[in-house]
């Protein structure tokens, strides 16, 4: 047989691309349309609907950047189209096929009521199936003139990621808004061509199959009327239709479809307009739930729901009904898909609690699976905070991202720091918005790991990012290729349904252990410093908050606990934890608006502490710090009249100035500070040049200490997600000092301070500050910054051996080797760590900590004398352009520190205390007993609070923070009832062990994570 693909190939791709499609609507009428375009920020229907419109023609532009036009359209079917399919089909000049990042829009009846939304995959909106004829229909369609932020493929800056740097021009033209009848036939025609070019195109040459189609699309063609595609297409679909009936082999995989509609909370748009993308991407799903039978959608983000909740009651109504039918399955149980390094561990609890709890209230449904396929990387806590929250399965496919090496398993079970086990899978298919393309199909098949050991695999699908998600044509798509020969079977199911047959048929998949990094978006750790600070001072004033409000509570009559201020304060820094807020990859607008946000949180949630303080006795009487820190606390303090005190104070307590003196004072000579523990000495660059520890004897640094380097910083594309390996290549250390000058010359402390100017126009001043009784070398540090492409790190080179850093992470640490013997360990030259970064080689430690940066490297040399200098170097901040051309710009302000001769212990200690400093206030009567004190090494509490359900009972979340076992005894500051171990949603498992002495008997493994339900004894 003569070779005749190239023919038939090209023939059967103009011939559908340039007939068939075409044909799709068999008859059009335009619509008379009418416009009000409105003023400023988004207005309700009510408003719109009263507003004066104006005519308006098609092919006139409309839109300025984040504006809102409503367009008024009008029609009537005609009555010839009676009995037939008919539909409103609007094009409202959409720029290519991805629905979330342009113009978009919402449908309404003239009362109010949502139909459905518009977008590029999705201009239809339905009127009859059958049509009457003679219908008329009366539309209001809010549409979004949202800009492309992603234009020119991410090649410059724009000012269009903030409408105040956006201008007004109008960015799109309306093509078309018409009444169509849809062709059934051709429209099913067209999903065979698609199906079946697809299909053949990526099987083997060598495959018969392949041939079969091809041979069966020619004769196909010979049937097609070209004259009249409509009046052939059910003659060309009986010649298909053999091909498409082929079973597929027994052995095929089988790819289990859930719909899904990635609708990130912000991105390339502000949390406004996140609120319609929700509205018109839920609007679009119920309705393809009402066409669909078998129809599942999965979706997750309470923060989401409770937005249509409040907004959109009629939409949210309409998925309340898909839920009960089995067909929309709320996934992921938490608040938002937050990032996945960044957030603080108990953060990330709350994140799962408030996500759970909202699907339990409104829904009756707990969910039980964590689904996050768009993080950075996934911290090792993970596993156990997610098992402790009711959950089976955890779910992402960001890690087929990788730069360097491809993640070997696709279902695992995934091992966390303290060995908890969570099955695990990665969709092959590696997309979360799948469409069920030939190459999709293909791809999943060809990628999945377990083969012969595994089946099946997931496949999310629907357009998503910013929403859109399933079409009818996906859904087409997905019915044909159920059981189609040369292709995966497809099944429709609820996530829930794939999990237990994928365990089923794989209990003893291979074990992952240890975070999933993903060798990409490392920037991430860095970028937008104001936010990533915000949300670290959020974190620890929450903590705070909830602490000397449990005291209160406990011990002032008539305070009463702040529920749902607290609550409400909680849920917005969850929502600023979303995976492209809190880690600096988004507009301008959003990080401006976080900015704000997180400044008001602070300052209600400083409201809500010095009501609780002033409860237990504030405003008179002698001066008291209070130690929000797990530990106990003996420090240098501001006396309040100017001058410096001591101070010793239990964890989560108050004490008085000590009359106690420090058992050594701090000298200030030339540029030395020491004080008995430590000697640091300034070399005339106002670097380190000395750090001798005095309790051991031996000098800290091999080298230069805190020596500042300004790296170009170019990565190959996404400018605010990327740091690539070549910035190490090119650098400026910053040596020369505009001044320095001792700022400090106390007893108790003494302080110098080095100023900097360099690049364009950029000022950093460091106070380097050593206290009396600590070791701890703080590094207070301003920086006004008006660079472009740069970051800034800051490096302290040590003389220890270190064969791998530990670094702090939720409930925890990693330790992370500092040799690059793999391509895995070489490709973790940026990382992730919280307060604080641990080396140190047999007796011997240091930790580097910070009160608000998390991008760091540890690397390791070989130095000419033998000795191994291992450096630590802290990421301070960088100067991407886009998709926020001004990003972090302006001023710094953040402490980091140098603790020489630190255990793994010192570090979690030192790092609560740099980010919980004492707390100053003025209170009368003998100080109340801290809620819970804690014996035992390595036992850390994480949070006291009252229990959510407003029962007075205390819940405690302790864990063991040094890595090893942990036995002690939990006391409390009021008469104990009974103590419960509960899970995060503070639901008792089982009954905690007490003492028979009022003490609870805490036995942790390492890295454990325990939370306690203490009852309280009442009066009478």
């Amino acid at each position: 047989m003569h070779d005749e693909r190239r023919r038939i190939e090209e023939r059967v791709e103009r011939v559908h691309a340039q007939r068939i499609k075409p044909a799709v609507y068999a008859a059009t009428v335009p619509v008379e349309v009418e416009a009000w375009q409105a003023p400023g920020e988004p207005v309700p229907f009510a408003e719109a609907a009263a507003a004066p419109y104006e005519p308006f023609v098609m092919g006139t532009p409309w839109g300025p950047p984040w504006g809102t036009t409503w367009f008024r359209m009008r029609g009537r079917v005609p009555a010839e189209w009676a009995g037939r399919r008919v539909e409103a089909v609007i094009d409202l000049g959409f720029v290519g096929d991805w629905p979330g990042n342009q113009a978009e829009a919402l449908v309404h009846l003239s009362d109010g009521t949502p139909l459905k939304a518009v977008n590029p995959l999705n201009q239809y909106v339905p009127i009859g199936n059958p049509a009457a004829g003679g219908e008329v229909i009366d539309y209001l369609v809010e549409a979004a003139s949202n800009p492309d932020i992603l234009a020119n493929g991410f090649a410059a800056p724009t000012p269009l990621g903030d409408v105040l740097t956006a201008g007004d021009r109008p960015l799109y033209t309306f093509r078309s808004a018409d009444l169509a009848v849809l062709d059934e036939q051709v429209f099913h025609l067209d999903l065979d061509l698609q199906v079946l070019r697809e299909l053949m195109v990526h099987l083997g040459e060598h495959e018969p199959r392949r041939h079969e189609i091809m041979h069966t699309l020619d004769r196909a063609m010979d049937v097609l009327d070209l004259d009249d595609v409509s009046g052939s297409a059910a003659a060309v679909r009986e010649v298909l239709a053999p091909v498409l009936a082929r079973p597929a082999h027994a052995s095929a995989h089988t790819v289990s479809g859930v719909g899904h509609a990635h609708i990130d909370s912000a991105w390339l748009w502000p949390i406004r307009e996140t609120k319609r993308k929700t509205s018109r991407t839920f609007s679009n799903v119920t309705a393809l739930a009402d066409e669909y039978d078998d129809f599942i959608f999965a979706c997750s983000q309470a923060q989401q729901y409770e937005w249509v909740r409040d907004n959109y009651p009629q939409v949210w109504a309409r998925i309340q009904e898909s839920v009960n039918k089995g067909q929309w399955a709320p996934v992921g149980g938490m608040w938002v898909e937050s990032d996945g390094n960044l957030p603080g561990g108990e953060a990330i609890a709350r994140q799962l609690v408030h996500g759970k709890r909202f699907f339990m209230e409104h829904f009756g449904i707990e969910t039980k699976g964590v689904w996050l396929p768009d993080s950075f990387g996934y911290n090792a806590a993970y596993p156990q905070l997610a098992k402790l929250a009711g959950n089976d399965w955890f779910l992402t496919q960001k890690i087929s991202w990788n730069q360097t090496n491809k993640f070997p398993h696709h279902t695992f079970w995934w091992e966390g720091i303290d060995g908890t086990r969570i099955f695990t899978h990665f969709p092959p298919v590696d997309t979360y918005n799948a469409r069920f393309s030939g190459e999709e199909m293909h791809r999943a098949v060809r990628n999945y790991s377990e083969k012969g050991a595994g089946t099946r695999s997931l496949a999310p699908f629907g357009w998503g990012d910013g929403g859109g998600g399933p079409t009818r044509e996906i859904m087409e798509r997905a019915r044909r290729l159920a059981d189609l020969e040369g292709s995966p079977k497809v099944v429709i199911e609820h996530p829930d349904d794939f999990f237990a047959k994928a365990r089923e048929e794989y209990e003893d998949a291979p074990v992952w252990n240890g975070e999933l990094y993903l060798e990409l978006h490392r920037a991430t750790y860095t970028s937008q410093a104001r936010t990533k600070q915000g949300n670290r001072r959020s974190e620890h004033k929450l903590r705070e908050a909830e602490l000397w409000a449990t005291t209160a509570a406990l011990n002032a009559p008539g305070y009463a606990y702040p529920y749902e201020k607290l609550d409400r304060l909680w849920k917005t820094v969850l929502l600023h934890q979303f995976h492209d807020i809190l880690p600096g990859s988004s507009i301008a607008w959003v990080h401006r608006e976080a900015e704000a946000e997180y400044a008001r949180v602070a300052e209600e949630l400083e409201a809500l502490t010095t009501e609780a303080v002033a409860a237990l006795g504030g405003g008179s009487g002698e001066t008291r710090y209070f130690n929000t820190s797990p530990f106990e606390r003996r420090e240098v303090v501001r006396d309040g009249e100017g001058g410096t005190g001591f101070v010793k104070v239990a964890a989560n307590g108050s004490a008085p100035l000590s009359h106690d003196r420090p058992d050594g004072a701090v000298t200030v000579e030339d540029r030395v500070l020491d004080n008995g523990l430590v000697r640091v000495e300034l070399a005339e660059d106002g670097t380190l040049a000395s750090v001798f520890d005095l309790r051991f004897q031996r000098e800290v640094l091999a080298g230069r200490g805190n020596l500042l380097r300004l790296h170009t910083d170019l990565p190959n594309y996404w400018d605010a997600w990327d740091i690539d390996k070549h910035y190490k290549n090119r650098y400026t250390e910053l040596l020369g000092v505009e001044s320095m000058t001792v700022v400090e010359r106390d007893v108790l402390v003494g302080s110098i301070r080095v100023t900097r100017s360099f690049g364009k126009g950029s000022t950093i001043t460091q106070t380097i500050t050593l206290r009396a009784d600590s070791a701890r070398v703080d590094f207070e540090t301003e920086i006004d910054w008006h660079e472009a492409e740069k970051i800034l790190k800051a490096g302290f080179p040590v003389d220890v051996r270190a064969a791998h850093s530990s670094a702090e992470i939720q409930f925890g640490h990693v330790q992370r080797p500092t040799h690059t013997n793999t391509s895995w360990e070489a490709a973790r030259f940026e990382v992730c760590g919280h307060r604080w970064v641990h080396i140190g080689e047999p007796g011997y430690g240091v930790a580097v900590l910070n009160d608000s940066t998390y991008g760091h490297d540890v690397s390791r040399t070989v130095r000419e004398d033998g000795g191994t200098t291992t450096t630590v170097a802290l990421s301070l901040v960088r100067a991407p352009r886009i998709p926020d051309p001004e990003a972090d710009q302006g001023r710094h302000t953040f402490t980091y520190s140098l603790l020489p001769g630190a255990t793994i212990g010192d570090a979690v200690a030192e790092g609560y205390a740099l980010n919980l400093p004492l707390r100053r206030a003025e209170a009368a009567g003998a100080p109340p007993a801290p809620v819970v004190s804690v014996d035992g090494e390595g036992i850390t509490v994480e949070a006291v609070k009252l229990a959510d359900d407003g029962s007075g009972d205390v819940v405690v979340r302790l864990y063991e923070s040094r890595g090893g076992r942990a036995g002690g005894t939990l006391r409390t500051g009021f008469p104990l009832a009974g103590a419960q171990v509960t899970d995060l949603l503070e639901r008792p498992l089982e009954p905690a062990v007490t003492d028979g002495a009022g003490g609870v008997r805490v036995q942790l493994r390492p890295f454990q994570i325990l939370t306690l339900r203490l009852g309280r004894t009442t009066a009478g």
